[in-house]
């Protein structure tokens, strides 16, 4: 019994601390998802409304890429996902117009770091169903006893 005590007590605190970083996640996410939607309005405009095609043509294959891991906490198995960069240079240097392959290169950026944001938040927000779940059962199992 005490020690169900002390597991809800420990997720309890997880909890908390995950939902602490969900806020600030979605705070942030706000401004990077401007930041980011600017820099594609400023590539359009630079380069031209052609720049889908262009860029579709150049992409091969995805540059960034999501897996999934687990991580154990006081017994609960909480998912996290993680993301990697391959590095590759994409051959979108040379899209459009005078400043265009900068301004391409330069909303790449703020997406890549948009899609960070994002799969931050999608970790934090899973491990947060998966805690809430948890404690749950687990204060089930305390009032039982």
């Amino acid at each position: 019994m005490l020690f169900s005590r002390r597991k809800v007590m420990l997720l309890t605190v997880q909890f908390r601390q995950i939902l602490k970083k969900i806020v600030s996640t979605k705070e942030s996410m706000g401004d990077i998802m401007k930041t980011s939607s600017f820099a594609l309005t400023e590539a359009k405009y630079v380069a031209g409304d052609n720049i889908k095609h262009v860029v579709l043509e150049n992409v091969k294959e995805a540059s960034l890429r999501v897996r999934s891991r687990t991580e154990n906490v006081a017994g609960v198995k909480l998912p996290k996902f993680d993301y990697s960069a391959d590095g590759e240079a994409t051959k979108n240097d040379l899209t459009g117009l005078a400043r265009g392959g900068q301004q391409v290169q330069q909303c790449r950026v703020a997406y890549i770091k948009a899609i960070e944001v994002l799969v931050e938040l999608a970790s934090l927000q899973t491990s947060f169903l998966t805690l809430d779940d948890a404690i749950k059962t687990t204060n089930r199992r305390v009032n039982a006893l």
